[in-house]
């Protein structure tokens, strides 16, 4: 077994929310403090950290990031190395992420490459969004890299397989709120109310029609209510409810359109139920668009590899805070297969730890090759 195995399972047992990685900050700057210090400047952000490595001889720099949160989750696995805070686990394999990052940052100090590379281990991908606020550090801003580039697990995909493709890979995704707010009292009086079981229940069937009639059907978009709180006992009306899910578009103009519609139908619920409501869009998390001249040549270069397939993939609902970089800094996202039944965000995923390796290997080819890339190019 690996030594990057046996960090991702060190950090699959302190899984922390966004902003609360104080262990797992504390874990990577001890397992960083172990390697030669001399090309390495190490800045931290909040619970994130900055990792600079030297190059020999620098014309850019090479951005990685890697995302640290866990999610709100009881882990449901056997795995002797299961999460050790309850109601905490790393369902979106974050905790692989680390420790693949963690790989390929030790290859690049003991193998120097020409240019600089800039680990970035963010916190709070999966809320309330760490990619955007470090962006904007002083620390980043210092060292902003040149290009950058990500990956994410994916247990629909064997191991050995690397998947992407240029332009939007990742959609636009929105958190979404909604509290409505009437007048409560015993069921056998529903006059005197404003029941906000039925007004939620006519809300939810409105907010339906928004992707059926106000979308483009030749674009994308979904809007799902994931949990709907309201009551208190059977025989009492609801005097609140609160509706909690999430908006994905496969444009910016879509996101702006559905919760433009979203804004309409909820005044109009005020009026037809005489009630109070409130919005609130939580975390957005803008697209995720690979650059189409660096991924076509990461492609080509896996096409080249012999240990791995590559496969060009759609683009997918899913949402990742890592677009707001790629929004400001070129680069690209790869899914990285890890063949598991369960999926993302599931209480039972247990990730392939083989990939691990996989995606080592393959980053630390990748970043050596673009790394020392430059020298072929002054020398023609």
């Amino acid at each position: 077994m690996s030594d990057f195995i046996h960090i991702r399972r060190d950090l699959h047992q302190i899984p922390e929310l966004g902003f609360q990685e104080f262990k797992t900050q504390q874990y990577i700057l001890n397992y960083i403090a172990t390697l030669p210090q001399e090309r390495m400047q190490i800045k931290t952000w909040r619970t994130g950290i900055f990792v600079r490595v030297l190059g020999t001889a620098p014309t850019k720099t090479i951005g990685y990031r890697a995302d640290m949160d866990g999610l709100p989750i009881d882990e449901q696995t056997d795995v002797p190395f299961r999460s050790t805070h309850e109601g905490r686990m790393h369902a979106c394999g974050h905790d692989m992420h680390m420790a693949i990052a963690l790989g390929v940052l030790t290859h690049v100090v003991h193998h120097p490459i020409r240019d600089d590379m800039l680990f970035i281990f963010q916190p709070a991908e999966e809320g309330p969004g760490g990619a955007l606020p470090m962006l904007e550090s002083d620390e980043m801003k210092q060292w902003m890299p040149d290009m950058i580039l990500a990956l994410h697990i994916a247990p629909q995909y064997p191991v050995g397989t690397i998947a992407t493709k240029e332009g939007l890979l990742f959609a636009n995704t929105s958190e979404l709120f909604i509290d409505l707010i009437g007048k409560g009292g015993h069921a056998a009086f529903p006059h005197e109310t404003k029941d906000m079981v039925v007004a939620a229940s006519a809300l939810i069937m409105q907010l339906q029609t928004i992707v059926s009639r106000n979308v483009n059907p030749l674009d994308s978009a979904v809007i799902t209510v994931g949990k709907l709180t309201s009551g208190t006992v059977q025989n009492v009306i609801a005097e609140r409810a609160r509706l909690e899910g999430t908006i994905r578009t496969l444009s910016p103009e879509a996101m702006e359109k559905v919760k433009g519609r979203i804004e309409a139908i909820v005044r109009g619920i005020e009026v037809a139920y005489d009630c109070e409501a409130h919005i609130d869009y939580g975390s957005m998390y803008y697209q995720v668009y690979n650059d189409e001249t660096l991924t076509n040549e990461f492609m080509q270069f896996v096409e080249k590899e012999t240990n791995v397939r590559l496969v060009r993939c759609q683009e997918a609902m899913t949402g990742e805070d890592f677009g707001y970089m790629l929004a400001r800094i070129p680069g690209f996202m790869f899914w990285l297969g890890v063949q598991s039944p369960f999926g993302l965000h599931h209480a039972q995923l247990n990730p392939n730890e083989q990939a691990i390796d996989v995606a080592i290997q393959l980053l630390t080819r990748y970043v050596t090759w673009k790394g020392n890339h430059h020298v072929k190019e002054e020398e023609q």
